[in-house]
């Protein structure tokens, strides 16, 4: 005997399968088309290229949830109860293949292993899953998560679904004694009970009647489905698939300046329809929230609570639109205050497990204001000033770009014509007077392995990137092509540089306009020298260092390993992670234009990433970063109590006592 089972046993007037399906068909199309129909509100982004490589993020980030399992308890139910019911819908299919296209495909070997076994096993996975997540939602919930009616109904309707299927293959086995049955071990547990517990005329009068509740419940989830937080099951997928293939350091797009008719986004249909993508495929969850400095030190930013109260304003705007009207953003569903806390550091983006991308949606809204309004913190319009009139974003500093390195014999680009390397000091490094002594610390280590180099001395300008993400995109634009022009008058090729900023500019973002010069940034260089022999670390450091990784260094442009080897070449270095490190790093709150904004010092990101380093009980922080090592430095001074620790540049570590 063939091993098989009959489709619709017990079930009558199986036609009336497809009277139900259709309007639930009809209420999901009606549902995915009004989302659809929004998100084409957005302007045009290109997000249709690269297609192998996009199917290959959407299976590494998508189905094996890849970014969910930072937390692995999350990670395993969605794994369980994901993976659950798609072979349980492969399963729906497989059944209605052989029932109503007449392919006899559910029998033998493949009706055991798959339709019988396969499906009992991820079905309870799937439901193992599922209460795992209900645990976590209702009884150990993370202050992340808010709870809506909507959970209250969806994982409940799930588990649902997925016992009354169970109790229907237990009670067809009940009632018709399955020869093959064992192949089921859920539905047999379930058949064993039912026989115990109930008369055997009561079975197929039950399963009949559950069959039809089953159904009418499936039938129901569908037809919510496009309404529900379930959405994600679609957008999430969506939204990995058209993820940025671009450098995440160069995701924040140049305005076309000469035919833009507006700058920035001020109203829900200025951004972009993947940007709209964006906000429907959010799932609240929270990561971005809890990575967030900004939130973390009481500012009124949560990048959840941000793209939520866009995703209302996009749903709001079905409504608007029909009345003919549109609402301003700023300063209705998002307050200024908000768009200003953002540091840029992308922590935000770098957990989001469907890839949402909160940081150029903030740029955007930023450059709205500043190129249309002219509305932004006062300290930053003097930053903003100051570039327009001096090239550099600090009023009143009255050094000039050569003060730090008197007394060096450094050669100055202009007059030798050539060298290797130019290296870009970069303004807060050449102007403030405590970075100077890393500037002073580099060059030093440069000459002794023989580097060719050159500066430019007083024809150095900003590079921009203050400008950029403070939205301003027409000074920044200005100032890149002068700087491009500059660089390829004067033939440069290989640029060093010691601002993780300036590093981002030229490698990720001057390439928009043109350029395309080899970048590398001094801790890059450093870790080269040393593993060619060229620089011997000195000895006579003896005690704990802890590394902070540079945002625009690490989660821009994923260097993590070098500067940490060259703080482990030093002789008698006991090297100490923060809780907080590599891509999860924690901002020192500069970014963003940040470095020129008034703080209070209880909300001041760099005091918290200050005590993170102190709670490792370090001796030095070694940072690798201009804007870290001011910002740090300060929260040093501000939380250590009792205790000593230094802040050094790792290119002062590396020139050890013959630092000045």
């Amino acid at each position: 005997m063939i091993p098989t089972r009959e489709v619709y046993w017990n079930i009558s007037d199986a036609w009336l399968i497809y009277v139900l399906l259709v309007p639930a068909l009809a209420v999901f199309a009606t549902g995915i088309y009004r989302h659809v129909r929004l998100w084409r509100i957005g302007g045009p982004e290109r997000r249709f290229d690269h297609s192998l490589r996009r199917l290959k993020g959407l299976i590494l980030y998508g189905f094996a949830h890849r970014r969910i399992f930072s937390n692995p308890y999350a990670g395993l139910f969605h794994l369980l109860f994901f993976s659950g019911f798609v072979v349980l819908f492969i399963g729906t299919v497989v059944v209605w293949m052989h029932a109503e296209l007449g392919l006899r495909v559910m029998q033998g070997r493949f009706y055991l292993y798959f339709q019988s076994l396969a499906l009992d096993v991820f079905g309870l996975l799937a439901l193992i899953g599922l209460l795992m997540a209900f645990c976590r939602r209702f009884f150990f919930r993370p202050e992340r998560l808010d709870n809506t009616w909507r959970d209250a109904v969806t994982v409940p309707l799930l588990v649902v679904i997925l016992v009354t299927g169970f109790g229907l293959e237990g009670l067809r086995i009940a009632a018709t004694g399955d020869p093959w049955a064992d192949w089921s071990p859920v539905g047999f547990l379930a058949a064993k009970l039912f026989i115990i517990v109930l008369p055997m005329e009561a079975l197929r009068p039950l399963h009949a009647s559950l069959w039809w509740f089953h159904l009418s419940l499936v039938f129901s989830l569908i037809a919510w489905l496009p309404y529900s937080k379930l959405l994600h099951l679609f957008t999430a997928p969506a939204n990995i698939y058209f993820r940025s293939l671009d450098a995440k350091g160069a995701m924040i797009e140049p305005i076309d300046l000469e035919t833009a008719e507006s700058f920035g986004a001020d109203s829900i249909d200025r951004l972009s329809w993947k940007g709209l993508l964006d906000l429907d495929a959010c799932t609240a969850c929270g990561l971005c929230q809890d990575a967030c400095p900004a939130f973390a030190s009481g500012k009124p930013l949560s990048p959840k609570s941000l793209i939520l109260d866009l995703r209302d304003e996009l749903h709001a705007q079905a409504l608007q639109s029909s009345a003919g009207q549109v609402s301003p953003l700023i300063g209705g569903r998002i307050q200024e205050e908000t768009l200003w806390s953002c540091t840029t550091c992308m922590a935000c983006m770098e957990v989001c497990p469907v890839f949402i991308e909160h940081v150029p949606k903030i740029v955007d809204m930023r450059r709205y204001l500043v190129m249309e309004e002219g509305r932004f913190p006062e300290t930053m319009q003097q930053a903003m000033r100051s570039l327009e009139a001096h090239g550099h974003p600090y009023p009143g500093a009255t050094a000039s770009r050569l003060d730090w390195c008197q007394g060096l014999d450094v050669k100055i680009l202009a007059e030798v014509g050539s060298a290797e390397y130019l290296y870009w000091v970069g303004c807060s490094t050449a102007l403030n007077s405590r970075n100077r002594k890393t500037a002073r610390a580099l060059v030093q280590l440069l000459q002794k392995a023989g580097v060719d180099f050159a500066i430019l001395g007083n024809e150095e300008h900003c590079t921009g990137d203050p400008a950029r993400r403070m939205g301003n995109e027409y000074l920044f634009q200005t100032l890149a092509r002068r700087n491009i022009e500059l660089l390829v008058s004067r033939q440069v090729k290989k640029i060093v540089t010691t601002c993780p900023h300036c590093f981002n500019s030229f490698k990720n973002e001057y390439p928009q306009f043109g350029a395309a010069f080899e970048v590398i940034h001094h801790s890059q260089l450093l870790a080269q020298l040393i593993e060619e022999g060229r620089l011997k670390p000195p000895g006579g450091l003896a005690g704990k260092i802890t590394y902070h990784d540079p945002c625009y260094l690490g989660r821009y442009n994923d260097t993590y390993d070098e500067p940490r080897a060259v703080i482990s070449a030093l002789p008698g270095a006991d090297m100490v992670e923060m809780e907080r490190h590599r891509e999860n790093s924690f901002c020192c709150g500069a970014g963003g234009g940040m470095m020129w904004a008034e703080e209070p010092s209880e909300k001041r990101v760099g005091n918290l990433r200050a005590r993170h380093a102190l709670e490792t009980g370090s001796d030095i922080l070694g940072v690798a970063c201009p804007f870290c090592m001011t910002m740090l430095e300060e929260g040093i001074a501000s939380e250590k109590g009792g205790r000593e620790m230094k802040v050094l540049d790792i290119a002062e570590l590396l020139l050890g006592p013959d630092s000045t």
